[in-house]
């Protein structure tokens, strides 16, 4: 099968598609024929060897986590799904034609599959960091970063729950902030007084989604470092404030997901898409930033491929 791999750490050229053998599933797992993969700013800075330190990765190496496809192996033990089945979910090196996912759900018909394979990484971390901040209906919440697919995420869901959300972007996606059901705002300097103007009876928590270095800026309208949680700047607790890193239940999210986008809660654009071949120009676009919505790999069409 066909297969973006990378044999050094360096820049999106280091990615090639390339002939390998299929992969098969072990207990508790599914085989998807891929249809699309989302792209992630985590699957760029493990090829730039930035996660070096933290993901012991053996080169050659896929890329990517996040699919959705058509189940055509079914392992051991796995009793919630059957081949001809549309999921989406996560797995390890999926841009590829063939790809083993460790969890999933079962896609709506709502959702197309390129809008799916959007959806795992950040979902699953929007609804991880919510619940780590633990903010409340009625409560107000920043979000720095939040025109992009956690911070999309988060936003819909957090208003779902009866939350304020003011959130940060470039001055091109103020409006689509507004159209989540944001009170939008930009980023960089004078940050704490434009919070102050949007939620002036103050801020009970946020998100350092992007890590753009506003942790201190998040403290200071918190007025509590255990208020402030960020995926993006591990420096975060110098300062008091809490780091999310690690997935809790995956496939718990994932099934949440969908029962959100049937409701017609939760919707994750798609904001660029590429061939298979161009898995080097989508990361390059996920790296550089300021999109509002999600960037995918279309891998195959098929069935339902919508």
């Amino acid at each position: 099968m066909k297969a973006i791999r990378f044999e050094q750490y360096g820049p999106p050229e280091v990615l090639a598609l390339v002939d390998v053998e299929e992969p098969h599933t072990g207990p508790g797992q599914v085989r998807i024929e891929v249809r699309a993969a989302g792209v992630n700013g985590l699957d760029w800075k493990i090829r730039a060897g930035h996660m070096r330190q933290m993901i012991d990765l053996q080169l050659p190496s896929g890329t990517g986590s996040d699919a959705s496809g058509v189940i055509d192996q079914v392992g051991e033990g796995v009793s919630d799904v059957e081949v001809g089945d549309a999921v989406f979910g996560v797995g390890v090196g999926v841009l590829a034609e063939y790809a083993v996912l460790d969890a999933w759900a079962v896609k709506p018909d709502s959702l197309s599959f390129e809008e799916a394979a959007g959806y795992p990484i950040p979902v699953e971390t929007a609804f991880r960091i919510l619940d780590q901040v633990g903010v409340e209906p009625g409560h107000t919440l920043l979000i720095s970063g939040a025109s992009g697919g956690v911070g999309t995420a988060a936003v819909q869901i957090a208003r779902e729950r009866g939350i304020t959300v003011v959130g940060t972007a470039s001055p091109a996606n103020q409006d689509y902030l507004r159209e989540l059901g944001a009170l939008p705002t930009t980023y960089g300097d004078g940050l704490v007084d434009r919070v102050r103007a949007l939620a002036p009876n103050g801020v009970d928590a946020a998100l350092d989604v992007s890590g753009s270095g506003v942790i201190a800026d998040c403290i200071e309208l918190t007025g509590d470092p255990s208020t402030v949680v960020s995926i993006a700047d591990f420096t975060a607790p110098r300062l008091g404030a809490q780091v999310s890193f690690a997935p809790t239940d995956i496939s718990a999210a994932l099934r949440a997901a969908a029962a959100l986008h049937v409701e017609g809660v939760l919707h994750i654009p798609v904001e660029s898409r590429f061939p298979l071949a161009d898995t080097a120009a989508a990361q390059a676009r996920n790296e550089a930033g300021h999109a509002a919505g999600r960037t995918v790999v279309v891998v195959s069409g098929g069935p339902g491929a919508t």
